[in-house]
């Protein structure tokens, strides 16, 4: 039932003067209601900023754009190939990152998502190649790869079953 059938409801019968007290009162209630279905969490956090919320306040549109972003769509996808799997033992580890974050950003997806703290974060733009297919040429994405360096004993389990 929405705002308006609720009043017509209950004004029938009333006097003028009670009619505009009941419309107040009804559409006061009706907006009590539309915040209590709001979700508590009207912004998308990451797992370790609700434990710990910081005391610092946040300014600026990249604050924003970093609360509003969820971890999975900062981290794409882990980076399996030769190179990357070298560079765990160094306790390195590759990412296809999006293309507009930066390190902060990287870096609370890693905490939120592995529970772990990076030590060091590298972001490298990738450029995309090019590319033929019979006689038709064409260019491939360019995409920004992340590569985050841990403490010694710390790991992340990406490679298992690979």
């Amino acid at each position: 039932m929405g705002i308006f059938d609720s009043i017509k409801k209950k004004i029938s019968g009333l006097k003028p003067t009670q009619k505009k007290e009941v419309k107040k009162t009804v559409i006061k209630a009706e907006e009590e209601r539309k915040e209590e279905k709001k979700p508590k969490h009207t912004s998308l956090k990451l797992k370790s900023e609700e434990k710990a919320p910081t005391a610092e306040p946040k300014a600026g549109k990249r604050a924003k754009a970093t609360e509003s972003k969820e971890a999975y769509r900062i981290l794409i996808k882990p980076l399996i190939t030769e190179k990357a799997t070298h560079l765990v033992t160094q306790n390195k580890y590759s990412f296809a990152v999006a293309k507009s974050v930066n390190k902060n950003e990287v870096k609370k997806a890693i905490e939120g998502l592995y529970g772990v703290e990076p030590i060091d974060i590298n972001i490298i733009n990738v450029r995309g190649k090019f590319v033929r297919y019979g006689r038709t040429f064409g260019k491939k994405k360019n995409w920004k790869k992340a590569i985050i360096t841990l403490k010694p004993g710390d790991k992340i389990d990406i490679y298992e079953g690979v």
